[in-house]
Order: structure tokens, then sequence, then C-alpha cells
């Protein structure tokens, strides 16, 4: 990996710290940016800190994620598959024909032990289609109220594929995470049901662990950990412009 990709996310911290802006410090140094600037490329949800948490991720590696909320003619995808794969793949190959260019569908969810996998594809309108964060959660623990606290056994599960500008599926990836579910929050980092899930090898829950840790450990970073070398193979059919 070339040097810049991973000195540029550790210079923009630095400059942020001093106060410097960003843009006006890459001029002083342009080994950080110029030529060897990130590669774009489209996520396909709207979800900002899902997003965020992707950049994160990829940026180090030299791709500068673009969420599809940039992009104001894109009709939402119906996720209407059976398993978090076809969902993932759905969204990458119907973003990538519209947009013309490379996309990365992912979709994730909780499955839990006790719920004979829910609410698995459902994870982000589990209380319904008005759904949000607290709803849902507020719906899990009204599941698992009778559920003593050794079988509340759970998983999350991230599936990750990445369409070409043509539709065709190039690399198809996922990542698993097992914890438990607690009965209160602890934390408000991450977003769904990140408060309630506990690592036990941590103890703490996602809500609680820096997203250093996380970058290592999650179900979204272990996808991407299989993920990345596909990425990097294909980086020379990408063009600077997409």
């Amino acid at each position: 990996i070339p040097a810049n990709y991973v000195l540029q996310p550790f210079f923009g911290m630095l400059l942020r710290v001093s106060g410097i802006p960003f843009s006006v410090s890459a001029m002083k140094f342009p080994f950080i940016m110029s030529s060897s600037s990130p590669l774009r490329i489209v996520l396909a949800s709207r979800n900002r800190k899902k997003t965020r948490e992707v950049s994160e991720i990829l940026l180090p590696h030299g791709f500068e994620v673009v969420p599809v909320t940039d992009y104001s003619d894109v009709p939402e995808v119906v996720e209407d598959g059976t398993t978090f794969a076809e969902n993932a793949a759905k969204k990458a190959t119907q973003t990538a024909r519209h947009l013309g260019q490379w996309v990365i569908g992912e979709d994730s969810g909780l499955m839990v032990d006790a719920l004979g996998g829910a609410p698995g594809i459902y994870s982000a309108r589990y209380s319904g289609e008005d759904a949000t964060d607290e709803r849902n959660n507020q719906k899990l623990l009204a599941e698992l109220l009778n559920v003593p606290d050794e079988k509340r056994g759970a998983g999350y599960l991230c599936s990750v594929a990445l369409s070409d500008p043509s539709g065709v599926i190039r690399a198809a990836c996922e990542g698993t995470c097992r914890g438990r579910i607690l009965r209160d929050a602890h934390g408000v980092g991450g977003f769904g049901y990140d408060p309630y899930f506990l690592v036990p090898e941590y103890h703490r829950t996602f809500g609680l662990l820096s997203a250093t840790v996380k970058h290592r450990i999650s179900h979204r970073a272990k996808a991407f950990s299989r993920f990345i070398p596909l990425l990097l193979a294909l980086r020379d059919q990408f063009s600077p412009q997409s």
C-alpha cells in the first residue's frame, strides 16, 4: 500500500488538531494528495453512521467513499432478498447500473439465538416501516424480557458486495461477530443495537468500544478485511474520476 494512503489520515488528524485547514495544508504537502488522491467509490447506503464507518475503514487504502445520498436521482432499492448477501448484491448492482459507477452494496443485521435468528434481514425495520433505532431496541428488549442472561446470545452479520459500472458483481464477502444482548443500554457510540450488544472478550458493548477497536473486531470490520484485498486487486480498473 503506498505510504501516502496511511499518512494522509495521520497528517489530516495532526492538521486538524493544530487548527490548520486540511485543504490549505495539502498544498504544502503535495505528496499527501496530488496524483495519488483516493479513488471514489459509491456506497449504496443512506445511513450516515454506516457510511462514516465504511469511510474510516477504506480511506487508508486509497478509496474515498461517496454516499448514495450525494446523488439526487437514485431510486430506493427494494430489499426483498431472503439473505443479507442477496440484499447487498441487489443494492450494489442496481445502483451501479443507474450511476454507471463502481458501487459497494452492504447489508447487515443482528441475529438473536433465542428469537430464531430474528430480527435478521429485517433489523433496520424491525419495529415497522417507520422504524427508528429506539423503537427497534424497545421491541427487541420486550421480546427478550423473560429470556435469561445465559440464553441471550446473538451475532451481527455483515455482507458486502462490489459491482462494476455495468452491474456485474466482482467481489463479495461476509463477516460476523458474536456477543450477547444486555437488558440496559451502555454507551452512545455506533448505531442500531450497538448499545445493547456486549462483546464478552472486551466486557463492553459496541456502544462503548472505540472506533479503533470496532474497526478490528466488528462484523463490518471482518467483512471488509476480506473485501479490501479483492478491492485493491481491481483498483487499476477504476478511472481517477470514478
